[in-house]
């Protein structure tokens, strides 16, 4: 009994505080906007006050690794940026970055699991913006990012934009990593599958054999990722769905 009124008053606990998240994300959301209207006139100082007061507000109601943080970091950073502080730009954009890279697999994971694909693709492109800001187009991070993106963008039937974010992943890992690394075949498995429910058949056949190529030099012919990726090549070449 005493098990079961510690979990219900957690329960009310949690249900009494999720008000309080709603509001200090509304408030912090509001103060974002106008500071961004700041940023666009050339108020530098203001907007650097307004996203000042949204992180504090961000961080403490939401805590340090929401992805409003990351969010609001990375507009501080872009304002340094602007001011010449180069050097406060790039730890905001290094801070946003951390918070982004936690959230990136966590929450957009569980909201595209949850349906709410929307806001996870706001999430990760918002992700590869600071990615992309920090550290230039061609980080292995971004390419992660963009496999996460084009998966989300799949599974929301704009398998174009998928097609492209994949394709950019497989060309920055091949570039960072090299042709032969089994990174290079998570992403030609991915391309494989959308090109297979596009009824592109023959593509993918090229796409799963490069892919298992690569993974049985790298892994061995027994490894999960290796005996998955066979199974994907078999069921295309059974026509099983």
């Amino acid at each position: 009994m005493a098990t079961r009124t510690t979990t219900l008053r957690g329960q009310t606990v949690r249900a009494l505080l999720q008000p309080v998240r709603v509001l200090a994300r509304l408030a912090a959301f509001i103060l974002v906007r106008t500071a961004q209207r700041a940023l666009s006139h050339g108020h530098y100082a203001r907007a650097e006050r307004l996203f000042g007061l949204a992180l504090r507000i961000a961080e403490r109601m939401l805590g340090p690794n929401d992805h409003l943080v990351g969010a609001v970091l990375s507009d501080l950073g872009m304002v340094h940026k602007y001011q010449g502080r180069l050097d406060e730009a790039e730890r905001a954009y290094r801070r946003a970055h951390a918070v982004f890279l936690a959230a990136r697999g966590e929450v957009a994971g569980e909201l595209h699991g949850l349906g709410k694909r929307d806001e996870a693709e706001t999430l990760l492109r918002r992700a590869l913006a600071v990615f992309e800001r920090t550290y230039g187009a061609h980080h292995y991070e971004i390419a992660v990012t963009m496999n996460d993106l084009a998966a989300v963008c799949e599974a929301k039937g704009d398998t174009a934009e998928a097609e492209r974010l994949y394709r950019r992943a497989l060309a920055i890992k091949d570039k960072r990593l090299g042709s032969e690394h089994a990174e290079i075949a998570t992403s030609l498995n991915s391309l494989a599958m959308l090109c297979r429910a596009q009824g592109r058949e023959a593509e993918a056949n090229q796409l799963y054999r490069r892919a298992l190529a690569i993974l049985e030099r790298a892994h061995g012919p027994s490894h999960p990722s290796t005996v998955a990726c066979r199974e994907n090549l078999d069921a295309l070449l059974s026509g099983v769905q």
